[in-house]
């Protein structure tokens, strides 16, 4: 007698072995129908496996995270029956779950095409109104090998390799066609209608640049169609969006083949970034920070002192001269030890906060670099506390509630917390992890805030704080950290005098609160859809005359604005006042000055805002008021 324990605490009592769909048909033939899988005592498996002894069981429906889960992995499959059954020479790689849907890797003698693509979409559909089983069968190894080779699946039988102890394989089979996988998947295609292949972009095997490029199709899957159409939706807008797209659209910054990875800043994509800079400078000041400026090239010594040389040296960009040999910084931490060991340091000085708009270089591979969000040459808001262990708490309350209001005054409503504890390979005395631990916890609480706790997610060093923002279409950036660190002080030195004469190394808080300006500046364009906020815009004002006879006074406004620090464009060109205003609207400006006779006759203008709003005729003082007001109240 085999007792099933379902989630309501029920139990259900079988003669014999029992497959996971066979209870899901015994408690009702609705259920029975949304069978995606089952969770057997917390393990996920396939709704064909079978129960041989008393279990907890949870059915799996499309409902369910892991639901929706199996079914993208399921359609990834399915589009591996489509390519093959239309490109038989083609030799599939692999295709997992990613957020909000899937990839499949494959290797084919050409390119594939938009065009492939619909085919390959409209072929997936014909093999979903077939209604055919998805078969799983465990297979021994060798069996399995023989199966890829029979069907020249050379990358099957590398992964196959990658596995040596693995006596045992799921093979999955869509009719004849088959692939290897852990599982679970979806017992039949009728769960995998709702779906579409969203784009093409290329790969590498294993994800190095150095071995042979593969071409990747990307696809999203979903339980119901209402939610496939507001994924669309999401992705329209995320389009219309794109960083990429606006920085050209409105002349902010460009990417350039002669130097991969790194901005070519624009005089209005630079003006936004002195902006950023500018207000952080004074969030330095507010709080306590020195700020600092650290060498970019650093000796091979320092490095290996660090265990970047040993463990990171791939990811940096190193030169030699005189034969020594250096490296560019990947990051300010050992330069800000260097600082604070110039001098003989003092309990009495402690904390000791250094700040930096460090620029630092990673080799980050070539297909990882996306528009400004992800570069091989960026700046951060870095910062670094010599503190005591008793003035860890201090240090993290003060720094997550003035990040709160940094994030505020960008435009950020929503922020998610996460404190990552000790992992298996760290370094210090537990007690000391424990009140490391304890300070993030602690200060959050003292915050207001809820957050999780991510176990063994922290550095070797530390436990750490991330702080996650939602942007307007709810997606999330993990973008400041604050990170305790027992250990780079140490290894590199540096040391205070303590209260009892004696010598003692200091604790390190790593902090950023906006992280890279350029990743920050991309999220703040797609945030704001590029109508940045008046204070953070780099154009605050245009100003255009309806006719030459304007012209001395538009330019007189102008110039008014301007000596008062108002970032001002002045557009005198002789064509119809219409044409200026909607060209210079497509630019997303904060507001919009137009001066014709009456305007010049009374010294005022006609003030038009972002989104066509007219705001009708004001004195220039009167604008100016309002446009303070904007910059002050961050609107």
């Amino acid at each position: 007698m085999i007792q099933i324990t379902l989630p309501d605490n029920s139990r259900r009592e079988y003669p014999g072995p029992v497959s996971v769909a066979e209870v899901a048909q015994s408690i009702g033939p609705g259920l029975a129908k949304m069978t995606v899988a089952g969770k057997v005592d917390g393990l996920l498996v396939d709704a064909s496996d079978i129960i041989d002894h008393d279990a907890k069981l949870q059915i799996i429906t499309p409902r369910d995270k892991e639901g929706l889960e199996i079914i993208r992995h399921s359609t990834a499959h399915l589009l591996g029956h489509a390519v093959k059954q239309l490109y038989p020479t083609a030799k599939m790689v692999i295709g997992p779950v990613i957020d909000e849907g899937f990839y499949y890797d494959i290797s084919y003698e050409r390119p594939f095409t938009p065009d492939d693509m619909a085919a390959i979409e409209a072929r997936m559909r014909e093999l979903i109104a077939q209604d055919y089983d998805v078969v799983k069968k465990m297979t021994p190894r060798a069996e399995v090998i023989d199966v890829f080779k029979a069907r020249g699946e050379d990358y099957k039988l590398r992964l196959v390799d990658d596995m040596p102890d693995e006596q045992s394989m799921g093979l999955y089979f869509h009719q004849e066609y088959v692939d290897m996988c852990r599982g679970p998947h979806v017992p039949n295609t009728r769960f995998l209608k709702v779906f579409k292949l969203t784009k093409l972009a290329g790969a590498y095997w294993r994800g190095d640049a150095k071995n042979e490029q593969l071409q990747r199709i990307y696809g999203t899957a979903w339980a119901d169609k209402k939610q496939l159409d507001q994924y669309i939706q999401r992705i329209e807008e995320a389009e219309k969006r794109d960083h990429r797209k606006l920085g050209k659209e409105l002349d902010l910054f460009h990417i350039d083949e002669v130097a991969p990875g790194v901005v070519f800043w624009h005089p209005k994509g630079w003006a936004m970034w002195q902006e950023v800079e500018q207000y952080m400078r004074r969030v330095y000041r507010e709080t306590g920070y020195q700020e600092v400026k650290g060498p970019q090239i650093l000796d091979k010594s320092l490095w290996e002192k660090t265990g970047h040389w040993q463990n990171y040296r791939e990811s940096m960009f190193t030169t030699e001269s005189e034969k020594r040999e250096y490296a560019l910084k990947p990051m300010n931490c050992p330069g800000h030890v260097l600082i604070f060991k110039s001098d003989l340091r003092s309990y009495r000085d402690l904390p000791i906060r250094y700040g930096e708009f460090g620029q630092c270089h990673r080799n980050e591979p070539s297909g990882a670099l996306h528009g400004i969000m992800r570069v091989r040459g960026f700046t951060q808001d870095d910062g670094h506390v010599f503190c005591t262990e008793d003035q860890i708490l201090d240090e993290c309350v003060a720094y997550t509630a003035k990040l709160q209001k940094v994030y505020a005054d960008f435009g950020f409503g929503e922020i998610l917390y996460k404190v990552a504890t000790r992992p298996d390979n760290r370094v210090g005395a537990e007690e000391l992890w424990d009140k490391a631990e304890h300070a993030c916890m602690e200060a959050l609480r003292r915050s207001g805030v809820d957050f999780i706790i991510s176990p063994g997610e922290g550095a070797f060093y530390g436990p750490k704080i991330e702080y996650t923002l939602k942007d307007a279409l709810g997606r999330q950036w993990q973008c400041g950290t604050m990170q305790v660190d027992f250990n780079t002080a140490e290894r590199l030195g540096a040391e205070y005098v303590t209260e009892t004469s004696g010598r003692a190394n200091p604790v390190m808080l790593h902090r950023a609160i906006v992280g890279s300006l350029e990743r920050f500046i991309g999220m703040l364009i797609e945030h704001h859809a590029g109508a940045m906020p008046a204070w953070i815009a780099p154009v605050q004002v245009v100003v255009l005359n309806i006719s030459e006879g304007q012209a001395d006074y538009a330019a007189e406004v102008a110039k008014t604005l301007q000596d008062q620090g108002v970032r001002v464009q002045l557009d005198l060109h002789n064509e119809k006042i219409t044409y200026k205003i909607r060209k210079h609207s497509l630019q997303k400006f904060p507001y919009i000055l137009v001066v014709g006779d009456k305007e010049k006759e009374t010294g005022a203008v006609a003030v038009r805002a972002r989104g066509n709003q007219d705001l009708g005729a004001m004195s220039l003082d009167s604008f100016k008021q309002r446009l303070v007001q904007d910059i002050a109240d961050k609107r």
